[in-house]
């Protein structure tokens, strides 16, 4: 597994021509679901002189001539991204690499390391004196007998490692994992399921590993049993073959650029999510059984209502309709909602079949049916032709209304020029 080091800062610092090891730079979002600013990456001189983290915010920045702050240029990234994965593709066969995400990816060079060197340890140097001759990256590889022993040897060895690079085996599991205590250190486990864990009585990888399996399930269900295959380095999954998910859906989120407390402003951005995924829905001619709304409160209303938020899912005819849809998100909403402010909003359908067809409503008429459903499918292909703000509601436009700022982020941030 490869990891592009401090991803973002070292592709702005490279812009810069400077080396991304000795630049002391951060790359800051300043959207305005952000608050104040969102650091989104440091360069590792911003991490060890000014102890910046990639979740710092804008005011724990300290103010020093020193640090360069860049804006976000997400189409950059993607498109680095793009050229650094057709590198590894020179190693392995397509079928064999997995972007894992925007700056690590995982390689099976089971079949073709000996191609290119005596050892996978010397394949994995010269795939970082490529990434760095052609891109001026530095890259940490984690090497191992499967896609989670890669990721282990990535996360907890290859980033301490003098040459970036970590190995890790079945063999030596117990060696290098076992003594691990900090367990929310180590991948897929976070702070609750540490907390969880040390209720059992187990406060390292070493007691994880050699704990009861059948109680471990009793207690946590197959995520104990996913626990203890963490524990001993086993991973049976391979890149070759995809996973089919069982139930697929359509979804988008949006952090709120402020609280928002008026009930017309919450359904305003409710309404122009819901747009945004039904048609991404018609693209791909579907229709949803089940629609879903998810709603976050402020901080100060979860500590006042004692809860972080709501969801709910309700089941209802197919249809492809953005009006159907939205009147049923609405009524989500007006049902559940009890005057709190509002700052993250999720919209969801699922229970997807097949649009084969329009079925027409008999207690309605149908001659209105068929011009409607012809006249979202029109805003659909101008959309796809012109972009989502070619034609947008009136109602976009008021005060709440997000569809057209957002219109020109990527992952939420700033795309900056288009592949420059």
């Amino acid at each position: 597994m490869i990891d592009n080091k401090s991803f973002y800062a070292s592709v702005e610092s490279m812009s810069r021509g400077i080396n991304p090891l000795t630049s002391v730079l951060v790359v800051m979002s300043e959207a305005p679901n952000t608050g104040s600013g969102l650091v989104l990456a440091a360069s590792p001189q911003a991490k060890k002189l000014f102890g910046i983290s990639n979740v710092s915010r804008q005011y724990e920045v300290p103010k020093d001539e020193r640090i360069m702050v860049a804006p976000p240029r997400m189409n950059l990234y993607i498109q680095r991204n793009i050229e650094v994965n057709n590198v590894y593709r020179q190693f392995v066969a397509d079928s064999d690499l997995y972007p894992y995400s925007i700056d690590e990816s995982i390689l099976d060079a089971t079949k073709s390391w000996q191609l290119f060197g005596d050892s996978p340890l010397a394949v994995a140097r010269l795939i970082q004196k490529r990434i760095r001759r052609d891109f001026g990256l530095y890259t940490t590889v984690g090497i191992g007998e499967n896609p989670l022993q890669a990721k282990l040897a990535l996360d907890l060895i290859a980033k301490k490692n003098r040459e970036l690079i970590g190995t890790l085996s079945y063999a030596t599991m117990p060696e290098k994992i076992w003594p691990i205590t900090k367990l929310k250190k180590v991948w897929s486990i976070g702070s609750r399921t540490q907390a969880h864990l040390n209720r059992l009585g187990i406060n390292s990888m070493d007691d994880l590993a050699h704990y009861n399996p059948y109680r471990l399930k009793q207690e946590m269900g197959v995520i104990g049993t996913q626990l203890l295959a963490l524990a001993w380095g086993i991973d049976r999954s391979q890149l070759h073959q995809l996973v089919k998910v069982s139930d697929k859906s359509w979804s988008n989120s949006q952090v709120l650029p402020r609280d928002y407390n008026t009930q017309t402003e919450i359904e305003l951005v409710i309404r122009e999510i819901g747009i945004q995924v039904t048609s991404r829905m018609r693209h791909h001619q579907q229709k949803a059984g089940c629609v879903s709304l998810a709603v976050g409160f402020s901080y100060a209303a979860s500590a006042e209502d004692g809860r972080g938020g709501f969801s709910h899912s309700m089941r209802i005819e197919p249809t492809d309709s953005s009006h159907t849809l939205i009147d049923n998100l609405l009524d989500l909403f007006r049902q559940f909602w009890d005057g709190q402010s509002i700052r993250n909003i999720m919209v969801g359908f699922s229970r997807l079949s097949a649009n084969t067809g329009m079925q027409l409503n008999l207690f309605q008429d149908p001659q209105r049916q068929i011009k409607d459903d012809s006249f979202e499918r029109v805003l659909d292909r101008i959309r796809d032709r012109f972009g989502v703000t070619a034609l947008i509601p009136a109602s976009s436009l008021l005060k709440g209304g997000t569809m057209i700022e957002r219109a020109s982020l990527v992952g939420g941030h700033n795309g900056g020029n288009s592949y420059d």
